[in-house]
């Protein structure tokens, strides 16, 4: 499975390929499954009679002395067995014939997820978080889409109490947002249910980004509160144009290295929720699913791996989900994790008001 879309990525594969011959890839990729499965140092024992391999336990010392002096392997001790470098695993991930497969459990536990997950669409977001995690143990991340193209569905003004009013606006999207409407004086139900009326009319089918436009009723009591709850509809400029970004499963970093540093490092960037949108945003363009190592270009993450799948809904790409590991994650089972997740997403924000 070609994981670059660079036109010189396939070129450069097959040159790769040419290269290393069908033995010492196999080699590679026993010695890379190995690793992943164990976290231990990999001999030539345990490559030795691995698929496609066969061979000798001589001549995969030999080859993979040869896969080290390239750089796809390095023997983390004198005596120890070898580790896959990045580039390494980048040979592994750009050759896997497939991005894996979810078993029956697994696929089981999403068509589930997504057949009975409710509620607001924030809520489904922070929750799909979660089935990353439980499908694939790394940390995971959703970015779910601004509301600057989602159209208002329904909006509402409703007492809170003499002096104070609840603004609700829920967009096409399955988002609801709500903001507090202060009154200089106390107001009705009956003027509050007309205001509601006038919003309805004239805001109803028109994106945030259009911007609030409702002429005046003729009733000065309808009119102050529709003014207000301009007002309190201004607030929430920010959150209706910026990226809504989960994060799920930080605790689980810990597991997956033995540096404090490290972990430290990579919960600091996942607080930033700029900068992992950047991320996963970058990896994409960039026409990646796995970015490994350094190639994120993001130094304290030196040490992980980010895959990443786009959510799109009608061919337009709306939001990502991505998972967040050591470079020894299990890409097969991430990849498809995050693809398959990914789409059943979109499929979800894709039926207009977040429900099947």
């Amino acid at each position: 499975m070609t994981t670059n879309a660079d036109q010189d990525a396939p070129a450069a594969e097959s040159e790769d390929a040419r290269v290393l011959g069908e033995r010492r890839a196999a080699i590679l990729e026993a010695v890379v499954t190995e690793y992943i499965g164990t976290a231990e140092p990999v001999g030539s024992s345990h490559v030795a009679n691995a698929p496609g391999v066969q061979v000798s336990s001589a001549t995969v010392r030999s080859e993979m002395v040869a896969l080290e002096r390239d750089g796809y392997l390095v023997q983390p001790h004198t005596s120890a067995g070898r580790i896959p470098t990045d580039k390494g695993y980048r040979f592994f991930v750009d050759h896997l014939t497939e991005p894996g497969i979810l078993g029956p459990t697994q696929h089981a536990q999403v068509s589930h997820f997504f057949d009975q997950v409710y509620g607001e669409m924030e809520q489904m977001l922070e929750r799909t978080t979660g089935l990353l995690t439980e499908l694939t143990s790394y940390a995971a991340v959703v970015v779910g889409p601004s509301h600057d193209s989602a159209t208002i569905r329904s909006i509402q003004v409703v007492g809170l109490g003499p002096l104070f009013a609840l603004l609700v606006v829920v967009f096409s999207d399955g988002a609801v947002e709500k903001r507090t409407i202060d009154l200089d004086v106390e107001v009705s139900d009956e003027t509050l249910a007309k205001c509601g009326a006038q919003l309805s009319a004239h805001l109803i089918g028109r994106t945030s980004a259009a911007g609030w436009s409702v002429p005046p009723s003729g009733t000065a009591e309808v009119d102050r509160v529709v003014a207000a709850a301009g007002t309190a509809f201004g607030l929430m400029g920010s959150s209706l144009d910026s990226d809504r970004v989960f994060v799920g499963g930080p605790g689980r970093l810990a597991e997956s290295f033995d540096a404090v540093e490290t972990v430290r490092s990579v919960l600091g960037i996942l607080e930033q929720q700029l900068v992992v949108v950047t991320l996963l945003r970058d990896v994409l363009n960039r026409g990646l699913s796995v970015a490994i190592g350094t190639e994120h270009g993001y130094e304290p993450l030196a040490s992980c791996a980010v895959v990443v799948a786009p959510v799109t809904v009608d061919g337009q790409e709306i939001g990502a989900v991505g998972l967040l590991g050591p470079t020894r994650m299990d890409y097969p089972r991430a990849l498809a994790a995050a693809h398959v997740v990914g789409d059943r997403l979109g499929e979800r924000l894709g039926s207009h008001d977040g429900r099947r």
